[in-house]
């Protein structure tokens, strides 16, 4: 399956920096071709060069506000009619939140799950039906371990990210005798900006790393696991150091976890 990515066209949001950018530079090493989407265009311009340098086919920029969906429809059909096709979608693009529940406004939930769950929502649902009609496609979509288990100061969006986990699940019911395949991959602790991003009681950047974060994979490495589990054909898997552990603790032991959560959070 060394080919397995060349030539395929492969649309990743949240292509700026971190995992986003770590999955176009290990696509572009295969040969695949990209569409690189995040707001800033000079920053996906960039990691553009970056990937044309890496070995990648070819790369367009497609500039993406995800809480503008009212677009989709309309930018898929021109990403489509310039590439031709979108045989893998990866869903990427997020923000993540530290602020207590008692602290945090209703606008900044509807802000978080706008842009993770929404947006994500909507563009699969503006790339689906290419899919369908050619009877060939994949989807990725970038949850969190924070998807199947909650954790302090993040409720908006953990709340979010279990919302992928319904959706995402029943979508792949319906289309695999579409022959369409759709991934969801939990990470644990990557080193990437996310904290520095994330969104405080005020709805702006908190500007500080978190140690965990610190310490975390590097987004190269879990690129690279992506990348096997979508070669592999699998539905769902758990990426991370010593943190994927909770997950069976919190199947045989559930009481422990909160307790764990509120020291490691």
């Amino acid at each position: 399956m060394k080919d397995y990515f060349k030539n395929k066209v492969a649309w990743i949001t949240g292509a700026s920096g971190g995992i986003g950018e770590a999955l176009a530079l290990a696509l572009s090493a295969d040969g695949a071709i990209l569409v690189l989407s995040a707001r800033n265009r000079e920053a996906l311009e960039v990691v553009a060069k970056k990937c044309h340098d890496a070995g990648a086919n070819k790369v367009i920029v497609q500039p993406l506000d995800l809480t503008n969906a009212a677009d989709f429809d309309k930018i898929a059909a021109d990403v489509i009619n310039k590439m031709g096709t979108i045989d893998l979608l990866i869903n990427n693009g997020g923000v993540s939140q530290r602020a207590l529940v008692q602290d945090s406004p209703m606008e900044l939930y509807r802000q978080i799950m706008e842009v993770n769950f929404f947006g994500a929502v909507a563009l699969t649902k503006a790339v689906l039906p290419a899919m369908i009609a050619k009877k060939n496609g994949q989807i990725v979509t970038i949850s969190s371990l924070v998807g199947k288990i909650g954790s302090p100061l993040r409720s908006g969006y953990a709340a979010s990210k279990h919302a992928l986990h319904g959706f995402f699940d029943s979508l792949r019911a319906e289309v695999t005798d579409a022959n369409i395949s759709v991934l969801l991959v939990c990470p644990g602790f990557i080193k990437t900006n996310i904290s520095i991003n994330a969104l405080n009681a005020a709805g702006t950047k908190t500007g500080k790393m978190d140690q965990n974060q610190e310490q975390g994979m590097m987004p190269a490495e879990l690129a690279s696991k992506i990348l096997s589990a979508i070669k592999a054909g699998k539905q769902e898997i758990n990426v991370g150091g010593k943190e994927t552990i909770i997950l069976l603790i919190k199947r045989f032991f559930p009481k422990m976890v909160n307790g764990i959560v509120r020291k490691k959070h």
